[in-house]
């Protein structure tokens, strides 16, 4: 059996997977990959490390066979409201890295993990309940990059055979990793400022209704759909999963059930507002629960208190549910 080799390793999905992968299948057998930041100093110090810019295809492919790779979990990327800023980059860095691990891929025998998003949805699409399968006419460059990938995913397995597997994640919440420039950061950035300051300014409309997943869902997801029997899957890359829905709101009241004195007041950012709108409310994930047997563990309360009482550990911040 090869090993695995994760790009994007100092990520939100990488700080987590890669010691989640390391702990399952051994630490020597999961290569963890950054470009410009290296991952946390417990992953470097538990496995091999390779500095590897996606877009450098023979550097990934040397990597590839000097580490027997046979699986490649490619996390690599630029996120939403960072890439409305410099959609040049975006484009680069989404497009042609995938495209580079594919044609590796192609060329070595890998199978690959591609995390789409609900981004790859657009304003033509139905909020609530979206469908599977249905209109997706993105605005964003994160989102065009991310519907483009699914095709190019489908388009490498049905013309080559390259076993690429994926899901469209909604937004994720995360203890571990800082967030990264997407539009759904308040929904990580709000458990810190609860604990330190009791106050937060959030960049979205109270009643600006998101997908979201816990972590550790987020990574289950990812692991469960690289196993499964590759028979079941009838969408392949681009599977909606889905956990809870909320808005700003609600995970602020959340939040002050546990720490009443905690005051939200907000300040629009209109990117990110216009970036939110266009998003879905919920996804409908029974595809992925009927072909694959997903299933979220966390929802709403359940991750708020996980999610303070981690931060209240790594933070040294006394707290107690």
């Amino acid at each position: 059996m090869g090993n695995i080799l994760v790009t994007g390793g100092a990520g939100q999905i990488g700080t987590e997977l890669i010691p989640y992968l390391r702990a399952r299948f051994g630490p020597e057998r999961v290569v963890a990959t950054g470009h410009r930041k290296k991952p946390a100093a417990a992953i470097l110090a538990a496995g091999p490390f390779l500095a590897l810019d996606v877009r450098d295809r023979d550097a990934l492919a040397g990597a590839v066979v000097r580490h027997d790779v046979e699986t490649i979990y490619h996390l690599a990327g630029v996120l939403s409201a960072v890439g409305e800023a410099n959609p040049q980059l975006a484009w680069d860095v989404n497009m042609n890295g995938l495209y580079n691990v594919l044609e590796v891929a192609r060329g070595h025998g890998c199978a690959v993990f591609f995390p789409s998003s609900i981004a790859a949805f657009g304003p033509g699409s139905p909020l609530d309940d979206t469908p599977q399968v249905t209109v997706q006419r993105p605005q964003t460059i994160y989102g065009i990059a991310k519907l483009s990938g699914e095709l190019l995913c489908d388009y490498y397995h049905h013309h080559y055979g390259v076993d690429a597997r994926g899901i469209r994640y909604p937004g994720l919440i995360s203890h571990q990793a800082l967030p990264g420039g997407g539009t759904t950061d308040y929904a990580v950035d709000i458990f810190y400022a609860a604990l330190r300051e009791k106050k937060y300014t959030c960049f979205l409309h109270p009643a600006t209704r998101l997908d979201m997943m816990y972590m550790p869902d987020a990574i289950r997801a990812a692991i469960e759909i690289m196993e499964v029997d590759a028979t079941r899957l009838r969408h392949r890359n681009a599977y909606n999963v889905t956990a809870m829905s909320f808005t700003p709101a609600e995970l602020a009241a959340a939040i002050r059930r546990h720490i009443p004195e905690f005051v939200v007041d907000y300040t629009v950012d209109p990117l990110r507002q216009a970036i939110a709108d266009s998003w879905p409310d919920q996804m409908d994930d029974s595809a992925a629960r009927s072909q694959w047997g997903w299933c979220p563990e966390y929802d709403l309360e359940r991750m708020t208190s996980d999610m303070l009482q981690a931060l209240s550990v790594k933070l040294a911040i006394p707290f107690s549910l």
